[in-house]
């Protein structure tokens, strides 16, 4: 069976820490932002982790990494 390949797309939007979790930038940031609040905005400025249900099945995705 041939080995399974990074997918790229998610390669692009997560970095693994230096202690192995994995981390991300927030969503909902690229446009529309008259609808916001300022805090909104601010607070979306921030990155997060990715979340303990997720971790299994994107570190498969990106195994290579």
């Amino acid at each position: 069976m041939p080995k399974q390949k990074t997918h790229r797309g998610l390669a692009k939007r997560v970095k693994k820490t230096g202690s192995g979790k994995l981390k991300r930038d927030s969503a909902f940031t690229s446009h529309r932002f008259h609808g916001k609040t300022k805090k909104q905005r601010r607070q979306l400025r921030k990155g997060g982790l990715v979340s303990a249900s997720d971790i299994k099945r994107i570190k498969q995705q990106i195994a290579a990494l």
